[in-house]
């Protein structure tokens, strides 16, 4: 099987590929919506396709996110006193994003807008359901699940058949080092993501036409709510961004503004700060003007681990849907709320849709039903691009920190060009 990327796009699934992921949504969107006002409470029965995607999700994210942080451990070569001090910048500004985005969903309790009936657990038995409940069912909630599980044979013929059809596209490759093994797991878990990403549409369609079905347009006004207190949040970060820049190291606020703004736009139209890592590191070097060590520490290295946007954004997300559907977080939860999302952020940077994959991790965590991400997937294509401008932000920001308070001397210029320069001495044998 192909990936989207690579599908006919005379195929009816390479023409679906080809129409951007934010416009299916919202079409998704639109087509919910006229359905729920159709059908009305019969709409209900449509939300079983959002839960099985969204189950699809939450099975391929434990073991993404391992293979992920593995990855970006094994690969990332930084060490010594500069080693230390980019980690303590990375969790200082990733934890104070995830505490300026509850302090928000606190102060303004978007979820309150509206709300949602909690989801009552409704037991059927094996006669009573449907064939679509009974696949269902069979779905593996994890990916190692089944093979401890000898009654789900279904669910291990439905990991094989997945796997095997993506390894078939790398069965020639050779796995000489632990790091190419690596790499192959990496790639066959982003080729079963990407498939799932495919269809994230279906699921927007199915949950908001048994929403509006069921509760009416109540839970759409709130997610405007949602929207506002994101916006309010991501901002308080971009000022604590600043305000670090200012006091803490020599490029001036207009400065670093002006010279990022390439990266600024691209991140926000690309939603990817992996795509933007390039033109980051070149703003940095080339227009701010810091060195280009801290340049490369902080936008090539650094932007594999600081995704504070999305971090932000994954625990308002879990407060927002606890006060939607009336269930209160306590302290402790939220607390879990940090430490999961701090934990979920590293490595995501290069995951597509990571916010999506790592909160179906916090939600499990403090115990949220995961299928009202398909709600937040109606905004999710926006609010994406607004938290990867954050997410750029955090690299010059760690950029701007390390580079210190004195700019780049003329003779450091000279000495390093020196140094790039000088010719690599012939240690070939004599003779030879």
């Amino acid at each position: 099987m192909t990936s989207p990327t690579t599908a006919d796009t005379n195929s009816l699934w390479g023409r679906w590929c080809a129409v951007p992921l934010y416009l299916r949504i919202l079409v998704a969107l639109l087509i919910g919506v006229i359905t729920g006002v159709i059908l009305g409470e019969r709409a209900a029965a449509l939300e079983l396709p959002a839960k099985l995607i969204l189950r699809l999700l939450g099975a391929l994210a434990p073991p993404l996110i391992l293979i992920a942080v593995v990855h970006v451990l094994m690969t990332t070569e930084v060490a010594g006193r500069q080693a230390s001090r980019l980690a303590f910048l990375l969790i200082l500004n990733t934890t104070v994003a995830i505490l300026i985005g509850l302090a928000v969903a606190n102060v303004l309790k978007p979820g309150t807008w509206s709300q949602l009936e909690p989801p009552a657990p409704v037991e059927k038995s094996h006669a009573e359901k449907s064939p679509l409940e009974l696949i269902a069912d069979n779905v593996p909630r994890s990916l190692l699940g089944p093979l401890g599980d000898n009654q789900n044979i279904i669910g291990v013929i439905m990991i094989a058949i997945a796997t095997g059809i993506v390894l078939r596209n790398v069965r020639q490759r050779t796995v000489n080092t632990v790091e190419d093994l690596v790499e192959i797991i990496y790639a066959v878990l982003l080729t079963m993501l990407n498939w799932i990403i495919q269809i994230v549409p279906v699921g927007v369609f199915a949950i908001v036409a048994s929403v509006i079905g069921t509760q009416g347009f109540g839970p759409l006004w709130a997610m405007a709510a949602f929207i506002l207190a994101v916006l309010v949040a991501l901002l308080l970060q971009c000022c604590w961004y600043l305000a670090r820049i200012q006091l803490f190291s020599w490029p001036r606020i207009p400065d670093v503004l002006h010279g990022m703004r390439d990266a600024l736009v691209m991140a926000f139209s690309t939603s990817s700060s992996t795509i933007t890592m390039p033109v980051t590191y070149q703003c940095l070097k080339d227009k701010v003007g810091v060195r280009e060590k801290s340049a490369s520490l902080g936008a090539l290295v650094g932007a594999n681990f600081n995704n504070d946007g999305t971090a932000l954004y994954e625990a308002m997300s879990a407060l927002f849907v606890a006060q939607l559907i009336g269930q209160d977080l306590t302290l402790w939860q939220q607390v879990l709320v940090v430490l999961t999302s701090i934990v979920a952020s590293v490595g995501a940077a290069g995951i597509p849709e990571a916010g999506l994959v790592t909160m179906t991790l916090v939600f499990t965590a403090v115990g949220l039903p995961v299928h009202y991400i398909a709600l937040l997937l109606t905004v999710d294509w926006f609010l994406d691009r607004c938290r990867t401008v954050v997410n750029v932000m955090g690299d010059v920001n760690v950029s701007c920190l390390l580079d210190g308070r004195t700019q780049e001397t003329l003779e450091e210029k000279r000495a390093l060009q020196m140094s790039l320069e000088k010719p690599t001495p012939d240690i070939s044998p004599a003779g030879s």
